[in-house]
């Protein structure tokens, strides 16, 4: 299984102007920004270029990192993210119980709605997924 690479416009939670400037960069792509966030000292350096705080580095190359999986992809990196898990490792180690009743707490307590929560079924593929890419 190849693990996804996504467009950085189509990452979660980048306002136009951290996109513009990640582009400036030659950070295009999910796979870009993964590279450059390998160690705790480019995140810090990139955080120094983009005047932003380390915390937002953080965040995205956790975001880009969850996204990496063929079935979260964009749209559910930042709802496994906020659910508490912050990487592929993490996912992969992860009980489907435990993650799909996160992300049901989250959607109740942000939406007011589980009608929204991904199934069991839907979990189990990130969760299964992810141990491929682990493991790879």
């Amino acid at each position: 299984m190849q693990f996804s690479d996504w467009p950085i416009e189509q990452l979660p939670g980048l306002s136009k102007k951290n996109q513009e400037q990640l582009k400036s960069l030659g950070i295009n792509n999910t796979q870009d920004l993964l590279k450059i966030t390998k160690t705790k000292e480019n995140k810090q350096h990139l955080a120094n270029q983009l005047k932003c705080q380390l915390q937002l580095i953080n965040k995205w190359a956790a975001l880009a990192d969850l996204a990496r999986v063929p079935s979260v992809g964009c749209d559910y990196c930042g709802l496994i993210l906020h659910s508490g898990i912050i990487s592929v490792n993490q996912l992969s180690q992860t009980s489907v119980s435990f993650l799909h009743r996160q992300i049901l707490k989250l959607q109740v307590a942000t939406l007011q709605r589980k009608d929204l929560c991904p199934s069991t079924d839907v979990v189990k593929t990130w969760i299964n997924e992810a141990k491929i890419i682990n493991n790879g």
